[in-house]
């Protein structure tokens, strides 16, 4: 289990959304970066999805009330375990007392992903753990984390000790920069934008309003021009989706968006840099890029495969033989895979020098 000493800002439960219901008006919601909880659950060992707690600009404060695994993954907000600075992007092994808290955001970064092995076992609703505010549903109570809340955890695997110390090498690790471009595709309307209008969008910077949370990032700056007025029949609203309202300033759609809207959409940002809106805060500047459908899905792609190699790795760090330690006694474990199959095999051999 782990007690919420402090809440921070704003942390709550996430795991990759409640798909399958937004037919119904449900939202997904989930993680804002699902690339960054998918790679710290790869690091403690756990499913892709399971459920992590998201950190908004100043952490939490979480003791840990069972030893176990953890990772803080995403942007470097400055995580200490019990006030000694630890790495992001590790796994670390806690003990019951230990206490996780954060400096807080500087330049690495706006939010981060807390994993723990067994993941964070709040009641499923709607097949997801993820808070979703606006409803208050899923999560914790449906709402953000609060000082005293305790978050039960699941059972983490087998091997968990052997993950300590593992670490995401840097070059499959997201890069957070100043003022990012990010890349979209066209949107559906954007024969409803004059070519005025569509180059202010392309060819202009903008900034993250303070109007901005997990639904969406208003923008702030040169007013985009429609060609015959912002309105259409509400349709399908996709995460990174970018809406012009009629008085012409972009808001990019995230992952508590709503399930459909009534303005155009101009451009959609692609999947692979849904991780960079992720890490920005109020104030934090950025330009657009147009991008064919064939380049954003390399980028998905790409993205995937470095998941996939974030978990080969891990995979093959825990696999490696135990270090023996002390005189007498040589133990160890690893995890043996055949054919499908996967066994977790632990030996204890003695050299005749201590008692059995």
């Amino acid at each position: 289990m782990i007690t919420v000493l402090a809440p921070g800002l704003l942390t709550t439960v996430q795991d990759l959304g409640r798909w399958g219901f937004q037919a119904f008006g449900m939202p997904v919601a989930g993680a804002m970066d699902v690339y960054s909880l998918m790679a710290g659950n790869a690091v403690v060992g756990n499913i892709p999805g399971a459920a992590g707690l998201e950190i908004t600009l100043t952490g939490p404060e979480l003791r840990f009330d069972s030893p176990g695994l953890a990772c803080v993954a995403g942007g470097d907000l400055g995580p200490l375990l019990n006030g000694f600075p630890v790495s992001s992007w590790e796994g670390i092994r806690v003990s019951e007392g230990d206490v996780l808290s954060f400096r807080g955001a500087a330049s690495g970064g706006a939010r981060a992903w807390v994993c723990v092995g067994g993941g964070v076992d709040v009641p499923l609703v709607m097949g997801s753990r993820s808070t979703y505010l606006r409803g208050g549903l899923g999560g914790h109570e449906g709402r953000r984390l609060k000082r005293d809340d305790v978050l039960p955890c699941g059972n983490p695997d087998t091997l968990w000790p052997r993950g300590e110390g593992f670490c995401v090498p840097s070059s499959l690790r997201p890069q957070v920069t100043g003022e990012p471009q990010v890349r979209v595709i066209p949107g559906p309307q954007e024969d409803m934008f004059s070519p005025e209008g569509v180059d202010s969008f392309y060819n202009s910077g903008y900034s993250v309003g303070s109007e901005s949370d997990r639904m969406g990032y208003r923008l702030e700056g040169p007013a985009v021009e429609h060609s015959n007025g912002a309105d259409i029949i509400s349709d399908a609203v996709a995460q990174g989706s970018i809406q012009v309202p009629g008085h012409g300033f972009p808001i990019v759609m995230l992952a508590d968006r709503q399930t459909t809207g009534g303005y155009p959409k101009i451009a959609t940002v692609i999947n692979a840099d849904l991780q960079l809106l992720s890490q920005m805060a109020p104030g934090d500047g950025l330009t657009f890029r147009r991008v064919q459908v064939s380049e954003a899905a390399e980028a998905s792609r790409k993205m995937m495969e470095a998941l996939r190699t974030i978990r080969s790795l891990a995979a093959d760090y825990r696999s490696r033989p135990a270090k023996y330690r002390g005189r007498s006694r040589m133990s160890g474990n690893m995890r043996l895979c055949f054919g499908g199959d996967c066994y977790d095999v632990s030996w204890s051999a003695f050299d005749g020098q201590g008692d059995n």
